[in-house]
C-alpha cells in the first residue's frame, strides 16, 4: 500500500519533505493514473507528521498538476509517470533533490560525448541541420519560449549527428529535462545571447570535424549553463 512504503520524514522543511516523499512514490510507475491516495490521516500517521503538513504538500502537488483533489471524494493521481516528468523535474530542481542533480550530471556527460562523436561522424547534411538550429537560436533569442525550442532542437540534432542510436535515444528520453534546464538558464535576452554563442562555438568545432575542440566547447557550455542553472535556483557555486 502507498502509505506503508513512505517511511519517516526527516526534520527539514516538513511540507517539502512530504511532497518529495509522495513524488518518489507516485513517479515509480507502479501507481496507475486515477489511483486514490490514502487519506490525510493515514499519510500523516505513516510519515509521522501533522495532518496540516500533508494537506499543504498535497496542495502543492495539486498546483503542479500531479494530483487531482476532489472534494468529498479524495485525492487522485492525474497521469502516468512519463506525463509527470516535466513537473517532477521542475519541482526537483526547486528542491535541489540529489536525484535530479544526478540526472543533470548524466546529461552533461552525454552531451559532451555526443559533441565529440558528431565531430567524428556527422554527415554534411547533419552539419547543415545543426547550423540551421544555431541560426534559429540567434534569430529568436529575444523570445524565451521560441529560444527554448530552438536550443533543445540543437542538442537533439547534435545527438542525431553522433550516429549512435542508443545515445540519441537516451537524450531524446530526457528532452523534458532539456526544456526545464533551458527555461531556467535563458530567462533574459543577455543569457540567451551568451548561450547562443556557446552553441555556435560547438557547431563550428563539429563543422571543422575537430573532436577535441567539439568536446571542449560542449564541456565549456555545460559548465557555464550549470552556473546559470545554479544562479536561477539561488544556489552557491
Amino acid at each position: 500500500m502507498l502509505a506503508d512504503g513512505l517511511g519517516v520524514v526527516p526534520r527539514e522543511s516538513v511540507v517539502s519533505s512530504v511532497a518529495r516523499k509522495l513524488l518518489d512514490q507516485l513517479t515509480t510507475g507502479r501507481v496507475p493514473p486515477g489511483t486514490r491516495l490514502p487519506s490525510e490521516r493515514q499519510l500523516a500517521a505513516s510519515l509521522q507528521v501533522g495532518r496540516s503538513a500533508v494537506r499543504e504538500a498535497i496542495a502543492v502537488l495539486d498546483v503542479l498538476g500531479i494530483v487531482d483533489i476532489r472534494p468529498g471524494s479524495g485525492t487522485y493521481l492525474r497521469g502516468s509517470s512519463s506525463d509527470m516528468l516535466p513537473r517532477t523535474i521542475n519541482w526537483g530542481l526547486m528542491l535541489a533533490q540529489p536525484r535530479t542533480h544526478d540526472l543533470v550530471e548524466m546529461r552533461q556527460y552525454l552531451e559532451i560525448l555526443s559533441a565529440r562523436l558528431a565531430a567524428e561522424r556527422a554527415t554534411d547534411e547533419a552539419i547543415a541541420q545543426i547550423e540551421q538550429r544555431v541560426q534559429e537560436m540567434k534569430r529568436v533569442s529575444g523570445d524565451v519560449s521560441k529560444y527554448v525550442d530552438a536550443d533543445v532542437a540543437f542538442h537533439l540534432e547534435v545527438a542525431h549527428a553522433a550516429n549512435n542510436s542508443v545515445l540519441s535515444d537516451i537524450l531524446h528520453s530526457v528532452r523534458e529535462l532539456l526544456h526545464v534546464w533551458v527555461e531556467r538558464t535563458s530567462q533574459d535576452r543577455s543569457s540567451a545571447a551568451a548561450s547562443a554563442e556557446e552553441h555556435a562555438t560547438v557547431y563550428r568545432a563539429i563543422a571543422s570535424r575537430d573532436p577535441d575542440a567539439a568536446e571542449a566547447a560542449m564541456r565549456e557550455h555545460m559548465v557555464t549553463a550549470s552556473a546559470r542553472l545554479r544562479d536561477s535556483l539561488g544556489e552557491d557555486a
